[in-house]
């Protein structure tokens, strides 16, 4: 029993260290020693190219008209950009609000199937060379577009995936302050797979493909925006991250509310990762195979599972030497903060690392139910989306 507790305690270790804190690590010696391509510069406006900003929108239309005019102001010429929503399966006054805009189109159906099949059906009336997705509930900075476009000069770039980022406010609750620090390491992992080689997947709030890329996900595909980046990059192109290209948000009103978005992405990320098992195949996508494994899969995965089992074979043991003792402290300590978190989770506080380990905890578990979901097949692809703060 010892020998074996040893082996699963050393493993686990090694696993979480890893996933968490090494990749990082490695991640920055490598970009450091393999030079990132140089950025381009902007170009004139005569060298624009086309593009259209798709919004998928459900229910959104309290936001509507600041999103509206958050997109006019943004820094590109008028007869070189198309602004399009897709308003599908609305019930509130979306499309109207957008009717009375000149200049944008609207997509509507009165039928609700999700979002990846209002996409799909409207991507085929899309013509411009360079698609711009981003959400309803997002502000993008001025400088969004032309900051995204001018790395469409290197050929071999197939897309471009913006920063998230989170609304600071100076108080924020365990919501605001967990998923506030999450992003901002999850950004500088982005930047850093980037200068490596290519993004492991963008996130829906903003991104960008050449619309010859576009290839349509399956209707039941849970997180289709991280599914199309990978399959890009697996036909031979470069994902690129472009920090200076932001879409700001508010965090979710509450940690229940944060639950239900990571469960949904957790359980697409079981879907995604069956589909994508093929791009495990080092000698054939390369670096990138070692970048999908080491930042998604572990994290989706092993890093999860081995979690619990480093708890209960350092309780086995712990008297075993000083070291093993003195981790179960910490642990103890870091599962008691995380406890104290649940307790005090709706409560506004100034220190926000307070909340990182409920925070930490909250998403390794919504891994388990995720892929319970999955399995039962009880994720649906018409998402309720989270209240926002």
């Amino acid at each position: 029993m010892i020998k074996f507790s040893l082996v699963v305690f050393w493993l686990g270790i090694i696993i979480v260290l890893y996933t968490y804190l090494g990749y990082g690590l490695i991640l920055l010696i490598l970009s450091k020693i393999r030079r990132p391509n140089a950025i381009p510069t902007n170009q004139n406006d005569t060298n624009l190219p086309l593009l259209t900003i798709l919004i998928p929108s459900y229910n959104e239309a309290q936001l509507l008209e600041e999103k509206i005019k958050n997109t006019r102001a943004l820094d590109y010429p008028v007869e070189k950009i198309k602004i399009a929503f897709v308003t599908d399966g609305s019930t509130d006054d979306s499309p109207e609000i957008i009717k009375k805009h000149e200049g944008i189109q609207l997509f509507h159906s009165p039928e609700r199937k999700g979002k990846i099949h209002a996409v799909n059906r409207v991507m085929k009336l899309i013509t411009t060379p360079i698609i711009v997705f981003c959400d309803a509930n997002t502000l993008l900075n001025t400088q969004a577009l032309r900051n995204i476009v001018r790395h469409y000069q290197l050929s071999n770039v197939g897309g471009v995936a913006g920063e998230k980022r989170i609304f600071k406010k100076e108080e924020d609750n365990a919501s605001g302050a967990g998923e506030g620090l999450y992003w901002k390491y999850e950004s500088f992992l982005k930047k850093k797979d980037s200068d490596l080689y290519s993004v492991v997947g963008a996130a829906g709030e903003l991104f960008s493909i050449r619309k010859e890329l576009f290839e349509e996900p399956a209707e039941d595909m849970i997180i289709e925006d991280f599914y199309l980046s990978v399959k890009i990059v697996t036909r031979g192109y470069r994902f690129i991250y472009e920090p200076e290209a932001y879409a700001t948000e508010t965090a979710s009103v509450s940690v229940k509310e944060e639950w239900k978005r990571k469960v949904r992405i957790c359980a697409g990320a079981f879907q995604a990762m069956g589909k994508l098992l093929f791009v495990l195949n080092p000698f054939k996508f390369g670096l990138f195979s070692f970048q999908y494994f080491s930042h998604r899969v572990l994290r989706w995965t092993l890093a999860p599972l081995s979690l619990p089992l480093i708890f209960i074979s350092n309780f086995i043991l712990a008297f075993q030497g000083i070291t093993y003792l003195g981790v179960l402290v910490c642990q103890i300590l870091f599962y008691g903060f995380a406890y104290l978190g649940f307790v005090y989770q709706n409560k506004n506080v100034s220190i926000k690392g307070f909340f990182v380990p409920y925070y930490f905890t909250v998403m390794n578990l919504a891994v388990y139910w995720g892929f319970v979901k999955f399995i039962r097949g009880k994720q649906s692809v018409l998402w309720e989306k989270a209240v926002r703060s």
